[in-house]
C-alpha cells in the first residue's frame, strides 16, 4: 500500500507565536514521541524523559503566568498543544493535562509567597504533578471523600488513600484534597504535598486495558506531615478549588480526545486509500466514504466545541456548561471514531500491527476520567433546569 502521510490539522491560531509553538510541538511529537509510542505502551513504560524534554521546552506550564515560569498562553492555544501531543501518544497528552490540573490550585488560590517558592519548579523546573481527589469509595461523589487532615501544632497530618491517581508513584508533588472539617463539601481543604514526603507511598499501578504507559495507582497517606504553609486557600475552600480545576481539566480531556480521534481518522484514511479490493481502493466504496466523512465531521465539531469553551474561559466568562459539553461530546466522539477506524481496517484493525486498536482502548478511559460522561450530562442539565429536586 502507498504511504499516505496525514496532513497536519489546519488550525486557527491567534498569533505568530502560537503558530511557532504548534510547529515546535509537532516536531517533538514526530521525532520523540510517536515513533516509540506503540512499543512503549505495549511494554507499559512511562516516558519520564519526554516530560523532562517538554519541561525544558517550556511546554509544561503553558497556560500559567510567565512571572513564575509559565508560558502566558491562552487556553485556546494550550488545548491545541494538548491535542497534538495526545495524537502522538495519549500517555503524554493526558499527562500534561493532569500536570496542569495539579498546578491549578496553587497558581490560582495560593499566596504570593507560595507561588514564588513553588511555581517556578512546578511549571518549568522538571517537576511532574499528580492530582489527588478521587478515593476508593468516592469517585463521582467527590464531596464524600474520607482522607483526613488533622491539625497538630503548626502542621497538618494527612491520613487516607486516594485512588485512580495518574502519575501515582512517579509524581514529584501532589495536590491533595482532604477533610479538615464536617462531612460534605464545606469540610474539604487543599494541600500541596511533596512526592517524597515521609509516610506517602503508592500501590502497584493498576493493570489497565489502555494507557499502559501511564501509571495509575492508589496513593497512601500514612500520617504525612504538611506545614500550614502547604495549605492552599482557606480551610474549607478545597471543594470549590477542586471544582474550579475540574472545569479547566475537562477541557484538557476534550482536547486529548480530539487528538486521539484525529490520529485514528488519519490512520483510517491512509489505509482506505491504499488498500485495494475488487480492483480499486476501498476508499472508492460509498459505504466506507460515508464512514470517513462522518468521522471527520464529528472531529471538527468536537474541536470547535472545546475551542468555544476555551475562548469563553480566556475572556473571563463562565464556561462550566460548555466545558461539560465539550468533555461529553469529544470523548464520545473519540470512542465512536476509534471504533469506526477499527472497522475500516477490518481484520488488520483488530491486530496490534496497526495502532487503531490501541486508540480504541485508550478512548474508553476518556469517557470516565475527570467526571464520567453521565456526570457531564448532570452538570449540563443543572445549568439548563436547575438542581434536581430532593
Amino acid at each position: 500500500m502507498p504511504d499516505r502521510a496525514p496532513q497536519p490539522v489546519d488550525r486557527q491560531l491567534p498569533t505568530d507565536e502560537a503558530r511557532d509553538l504548534i510547529s515546535l510541538v509537532r516536531d517533538i511529537a514526530q521525532r520523540e514521541i510517536a515513533p516509540k509510542a506503540a512499543e512503549e505502551e505495549d511494554a507499559g513504560r512511562f516516558p519520564r524523559e519526554i516530560f523532562t524534554l517538554l519541561s525544558e521546552s517550556g511546554l509544561l506550564g503553558l497556560p500559567y503566568d510567565s512571572e513564575y515560569g509559565g508560558g502566558d498562553q491562552p487556553y485556546e492555544v494550550y488545548l491545541q498543544v494538548l491535542e497534538e501531543l495526545a495524537a502522538a501518544r495519549l500517555t503524554v497528552g493526558l499527562g500534561v493535562s493532569v500536570h496542569s490540573l495539579a498546578c491549578h490550585a496553587l497558581a490560582n488560590y495560593g499566596t504570593k509567597e507560595q507561588q514564588v517558592e513553588h511555581l517556578p519548579d512546578m511549571l518549568g523546573g522538571g517537576l511532574l504533578g499528580a492530582y489527588c481527589l478521587s478515593e476508593p469509595a468516592s469517585g463521582s461523589d467527590a464531596a464524600s471523600l474520607r482522607t483526613k487532615a488533622v491539625r497538630d501544632g503548626g502542621d497538618w497530618v494527612l491520613t487516607g488513600t486516594k485512588a485512580w491517581i495518574t502519575h501515582g508513584g512517579v509524581a514529584d508533588f501532589c495536590t491533595v484534597l482532604a477533610r479538615t472539617g464536617a462531612e460534605g463539601p464545606r469540610g474539604i481543604t487543599a494541600f500541596l504535598v511533596p512526592g517524597d514526603a515521609e509516610g506517602l507511598s503508592a500501590a502497584v499501578p493498576e493493570k489497565k486495558m489502555g494507557m499502559k504507559g501511564s501509571p495509575t495507582a492508589q496513593v497512601h497517606f500514612d500520617g504525612v506531615r504538611v506545614p500550614d504553609s502547604g495549605r492552599i486557600g482557606e480551610e474549607g475552600q478545597g471543594f470549590a478549588i477542586a471544582l474550579s480545576a475540574l472545569d479547566s481539566g475537562r477541557l484538557g480531556i476534550a482536547a486529548c480526545a480530539v487528538g486521539v480521534a484525529q490520529a485514528a481518522l488519519d490512520e483510517a484514511v491512509a489505509y482506505a486509500t491504499g488498500r485495494e479490493q475488487f480492483g480499486r481502493p476501498i476508499a472508492d466504496f460509498q459505504g466506507l466514504r460515508f464512514m470517513l466523512a462522518d468521522m471527520a465531521t464529528r472531529i471538527e465539531a468536537g474541536r470547535s466545541l472545546y475551542l468555544t469553551a476555551a475562548r469563553l474561559r480566556d475572556a473571563g466568562r463562565p464556561f462550566a456548561r460548555q466545558a461539560a459539553m465539550a468533555k461529553l461530546f469529544c470523548t464520545d466522539t473519540a470512542m465512536q471514531v476509534t471504533i469506526d477506524a477499527v472497522q475500516v481496517l477490518g481484520g488488520y484493525g483488530y491486530t496490534a500491527d496497526f495502532p487503531v486498536e490501541r486508540y480504541m482502548r485508550e478512548a474508553k478511559v476518556l469517557q470516565i476520567v475527570e467526571g464520567t460522561n453521565q456526570i457531564q450530562r448532570m452538570v449540563i442539565a443543572r445549568h439548563l433546569a436547575g438542581p434536581e429536586s430532593r
